[in-house]
């Protein structure tokens, strides 16, 4: 079990980290280091749900290397990440900020879960109310209809 488990981890940990090939690493070790900051918080537009440090996509790449020019030009890492969201949008940004469009979609999640659950409480206080039918009595009909099958 335990094997298995770092097995697993051997065969998927590497495959992040070649996502960042060894001709866009910057010399400058701070630099690199902000870089690789920024792109964590980046999503790569083609896999969708992976930034672009971890994604091995063409664009991602081509982004990597935009946040690292931009940051040996001396941009701050915050005027680097809205180079980019001027570019691409607010989409490229894994966690947006919580205002305008993105504030439904942050509010969303909550609210259906607050739905569902107050519709499940309904339905258990309903149940709980609820009489049961009384199964043991017969209407004089099915008594009849019984009392014939019975004969047959």
């Amino acid at each position: 079990m335990i094997r298995a488990l770092v097995l697993s981890l051997a065969l998927i940990l590497p495959g992040a980290a070649l996502a960042v090939k060894p001709d866009e690493i910057l010399d400058d070790p701070v630099l690199e280091e902000r870089a690789r900051d920024i792109s964590t918080g980046l999503r790569c537009l083609v896999c969708r749900n992976e930034s672009i440090d971890e994604s091995n996509a063409e664009l991602a790449r081509d982004l990597r290397l935009l946040v690292r020019e931009r940051l040996v030009e001396g941009d701050t890492d915050e005027e680097v990440i809205e180079f980019v969201v001027d570019r691409y949008g607010e989409y490229v940004l894994l966690n947006p900020p919580a205002r305008g469009s993105t504030l439904i979609l942050w509010l969303a999640g909550p609210a259906i879960l607050l739905v569902g659950l107050g519709l499940a409480a309904s339905y258990v206080r309903r149940r709980h109310h609820a009489t049961a039918p009384d199964e043991d009595a017969l209407s004089d009909a099915e008594a009849m209809r019984l009392a014939e099958i019975m004969k047959d």
